[in-house]
């Protein structure tokens, strides 16, 4: 389907053909036609499908009809979870709207403060932030959003993961009642319908290539090796094969700068990017992976979430991510916009239990490689692994002495759920204290 079928406006549409984009995505045909309908809208899409035009573009359209000059005030507000993701939605947002007479500004932490508040001030349309930085404008009275019509959380599933619910109820009390609300994630889990039911009225439901459908242009493939040799075999694997361009993801940052180091020994040109790194010295890095400068870039998967990267071949995870669901990121920054990708797994032998994870995740097994030298022997049963769960040994204490008797499962206690920012809110019932009389023994034998 062409873009141009999607009741776009001209400039739009301009804005669109000088970056070469003619047919629309799945997402993109999905979701346009319903935020034109102004009803709440719940989404699933992996990253790399064209989520952030989808709701985007009909932002932009409706905004630009009904705008009067020189009324700049915040019209929309498009929550994110990382100032990565923020300057690319941004950046996205700017190239579309490029012959529109709307302003927009990216909000986030680490940029200067007194810059963003000036600007604000003097008047803008469209605003993307994380949503820490952006309460900080709001309790700074910087910022009046009590004239939004939108409402946007982008990944939602991370802002989840990330702790920034809390944030977001905060920042609800700040908009008015009236609006359209898109929640927009790559899973669609419990926590994120729990999110749903508390922001969203009555939404419609779209799911395009959500969680645990892996893009189809991603070539998957795991590799078991020691835990020992993993960065001798990520630099084999990228000497040997000649990658010219790899992001490589791992759990944490004190691994990420020890893994960058030793590849940089090697002769592998890497930067690495963190929680740990000030936001110029993540930005250099990732120009510098972008423009070829730098052959491996090194990531956390908080950094990279919103990593945008043209026609990047190869993702290796060093390591499972601590959330399951983040595997399916980690692999979208490849095979985007239908290309060719290839995803490689390093696996431990005592992660093997993450990688069935994985895969029960996406529902399919991830095919096996065993390169000599670098695979275990043998791949160990995992500590406290049994055949036949149900055949449970009682014991007691470290010796095994069987247990005369197998004490009941404490009763969970009742929880009353209150409303509290936007959100229900769990408040643990005071329990009831009851006295026992307790027979003393009186004598003995």
């Amino acid at each position: 389907m062409s873009l141009a079928t999607l009741g776009l406006s001209p400039e739009i549409l301009k804005a669109l053909g000088d970056k070469g984009y003619e047919s629309a995505t799945p997402i993109q045909k999905a979701l346009i036609p319903e935020m034109f309908s102004h009803r709440d809208i719940m989404a699933g899409a992996q990253t790399g499908t064209g989520k952030t035009a989808a709701f985007s573009l009909p932002i932009l359209h409706e905004l630009s009809k009904r705008f009067v000059e020189g009324q700049h005030y915040p019209k929309a507000v498009i929550l994110v979870p990382t100032r990565e993701l923020a300057r690319q939605v941004h950046k996205n947002i700017e190239a579309y709207g490029k012959y529109l007479p709307l302003k927009s500004i990216v909000l986030y932490g680490g940029a200067n403060f007194t810059s963003q508040a000036n600007r604000l001030k003097a008047g803008v349309d469209i605003i993307v932030a994380t949503s820490g930085r952006l309460l900080e404008h709001i309790g700074q009275k910087n910022v009046n959003l009590e004239g939004v019509d939108y409402l946007v959380l982008d990944e939602a599933d991370t802002i989840l993961d990330m702790g920034f619910v809390h944030e977001v109820g905060q920042i609800l009390q700040y908009l008015p009642e009236k609006r359209q609300n898109v929640l927009i994630s790559a899973t669609l889990s419990g926590a994120v319908k729990r999110l749903a039911d508390q922001i969203l009225q009555k939404p419609r439901l779209i799911e395009v290539d959500s969680m645990g459908t892996s893009a189809h242009s991603v070539e998957q493939i795991v590799y078991p090796v020691e835990k020992e040799k993993k960065t001798e075999l990520l630099s084999y694997l990228i000497g040997s094969r000649n990658y010219s361009q790899v992001l490589v993801f791992v759990r944490k940052k004190e691994v990420a700068d020890e893994v960058s180091g030793e590849l940089n020994l090697s002769g592998l040109k890497t930067a690495v990017i963190h929680g740990g790194k000030s936001s110029g010295e993540r930005s250099r890095a990732l120009e510098g992976f972008k423009e070829g400068k730098i052959r491996v870039l090194v990531a956390t998967d908080i950094a990279a979430r919103g990593l945008d990267i043209p026609a990047l071949g190869v993702v290796i995870n060093y390591d499972i991510p601590h959330v399951t669901g983040d595997y399916i990121h980690r692999i979208g920054r490849t095979g985007r916009a239908g290309a060719k990708g290839l995803a490689i797994t390093l696996i431990s032998p005592l992660e093997m239990v993450a990688l069935k994870e994985v895969e029960r995740l996406m529902g399919k097994s991830i095919p096996q490689e065993r390169l000599e030298g670098y695979a275990p022997a043998v791949i160990p049963k995992q500590k406290g692994a049994r055949k036949n769960p149900n055949e449970r040994k009682k014991t007691d204490g470290a010796f095994g002495k069987k247990r005369s008797k197998t004490a009941a499962a404490p009763k969970s206690k009742k929880r009353k759920t209150t409303k509290r920012d936007g959100f229900k809110a769990l408040d643990a019932s005071k329990p009831n204290t009851e006295k026992k009389n307790s027979k003393r023994k009186k004598g003995r034998k």
